[in-house]
């Protein structure tokens, strides 16, 4: 696909729910790809590199520290990182700054239910979270079928229907 026609996909379910005095995002995405498929693009650095909004210094795939750093433009902020759990191919959990990831990956007769619980600080970020991670997992999406975009991050998700993404995810969010 050229990147230029790159547009997001069809809104994830999203759910946000209260962890103590935090709040978990919860995404759930269909993937057309078997687990051990999906656990590669989430823990091998150069695959992490053409999708997620980090850069990682090591295999995530197994336990103990990492650096992953924040990438928007040509700058990229390092935030220490701990591999809590690495269950290949289906529990993948590890700290991000302050926050924490857990993603579970579920077989299903056409591929993977991708589970990703994000822990965030505030209640009002979780549009803002939700619309980030649903480009993310939109250019994965490609990666994974071979059709690469890549990487859509930082200020230029703005340029990527971030804004309108983040806008539905709020008002899905504040449905009772």
């Amino acid at each position: 696909m050229q990147r230029d026609d790159f547009r997001p996909g069809p809104l994830a379910d999203v759910d946000r729910v209260p962890a103590g005095d935090r709040w978990d995002l919860i995404l759930v995405r269909e993937l057309r790809h078997p687990p051990e498929k999906v656990w590669a693009a989430l823990t091998d650095p150069g695959q992490l590199a053409e999708w997620a909004p980090f850069l990682a210094d090591r295999d995530l795939g197994r336990t103990g520290d990492a650096t992953l750093s924040t990438v928007d433009g040509d700058r990229a902020d390092p935030a220490p990182a701990t591999v809590r759990r690495a269950d290949r191919p289906s529990v993948l959990e590890h700290t991000w700054g302050d926050g924490l990831l857990r993603w579970e990956l579920t077989p299903t007769g056409a591929g993977t239910t991708l589970t990703l619980r994000h822990r965030i600080d505030r209640f009002d970020l979780a549009p803002m979270v939700a619309a980030g991670w649903h480009l993310c997992l939109d250019v994965a999406g490609h990666l994974l079928d071979g059709d690469p975009v890549g990487p859509i991050r930082g200020a230029e998700a703005k340029n990527f229907g971030w804004a309108e993404l983040r806008d539905a995810y709020a008002e899905r969010l504040d449905r009772p």
